[in-house]
């Protein structure tokens, strides 16, 4: 029994049958790095910008990404249909004629049957929500916010640059325009304790959320947290707490939330600590353990307290 409501089951749902992302690096960049904002960028973010950098830092083309990476995942799941998925840095943070070219070039390959697209919630207009609303017709759309805490005071402490309620609005933006939201949030970040965590998945029932990425805060390599680590002024989360934490989170989401990741996936030859996350399907296994021992699932204690907003 999967007592979550994963991501696979999602896609097999709407297309029947197995569906692959395909990570892209399209080359942006991100207004918390290039002085818009900052450019210290958050504390946490590496020089892949929480993606493949595949084009920033090896210079593989769009097209060249999604033929090599067909190719491993055709080998590995016998798939036939792809999403692209705009991953690295900031993919709404272009002008729109530039954002066009991208998404149509990687929409181009005849077996791409979705878009979707990661961004932070300050960097989406309604031109962008118009651009992106307007493959729908064709393509399954989703747009992906990056929130990390419904705290400002945790959201200050990673320099992250915006605000909860930014987060809100761009969420209520998109909503109008009938585009799939997912909410990108992690469990473990600086001054955070279980009840923090829990109040973030709070703040998100109560929106138009179609989706939910946690994160685990992992440390890498050449990064602010990777000092503070360092300095011993950041302890990283202990494997079977974060699993409780997990189980707690998905307990408070509505059920219908499409869960599209559960953790994280650092470079291990880059990974600082917890040495334990690169134990991706031992991780699963153990948060599936955990809501089984307390005979619990996704929105098991869920409750609307807000009437009248749509999935």
């Amino acid at each position: 029994m999967q007592r979550y409501y994963d991501v696979n089951r999602y896609l097999r749902e709407i297309f029947g049958e197995r569906v692959q992302k395909i990570s892209i690096d399209a080359g942006l960049n991100c207004p918390n790095r290039d002085g818009h904002i900052s450019k210290k960028g958050c504390i946490f973010c590496d020089h892949r910008g929480s993606g493949t950098g595949a084009l920033i830092n090896n210079g593989f083309s769009i097209d060249e990404q999604i033929v090599q990476t067909r190719k491993l995942l055709q080998k590995r799941y016998t798939v036939r249909k792809f999403i692209a998925y705009f991953q690295s840095f900031t993919n709404t943070y272009a002008p729109i004629s530039h954002l066009k070219t991208l998404y149509d070039q990687a929409l181009a390959h005849d077996d791409m049957v979705g878009l979707f697209v990661a961004t932070r919630p300050d960097c989406i207009d309604m031109d962008t929500l118009n651009l992106l609303r307007s493959y729908q017709k064709d393509y399954l759309v989703w747009i992906e916010y990056g929130l990390q805490s419904a705290h400002d005071l945790t959201l200050k402490r990673i320099n992250r640059g915006h605000d909860a309620a930014c987060f809100e609005r761009s969420v209520l933006m998109a909503d109008e325009y009938g585009l799939k939201i997912c909410a990108h949030v992690i469990l473990g970040l600086p001054g955070e304790d279980r009840d923090m965590m829990m109040q973030t998945a709070l703040f998100l029932s109560d929106l138009p959320i179609h989706g939910v990425k946690i994160h685990l805060m992992y440390v890498v390599e050449d990064t602010a947290l990777a000092a503070l680590y360092n300095k011993g002024e950041f302890h990283c989360l202990e494997q079977e707490e974060y699993a409780e934490l997990v189980a707690d989170f998905l307990e408070r989401l509505p059920p219908d939330v499409v869960i599209q990741r559960l953790t994280g996936d650092p470079v291990g030859s880059e990974l600082v600590a917890p040495l334990w996350a690169k134990e991706k399907s031992m991780n699963l296994q153990l948060i599936q353990k955990t809501l089984k021992r307390r005979n619990t699932w996704q929105g098991w204690g869920y409750r609307q307290s807000t009437a009248g907003k749509s999935r």
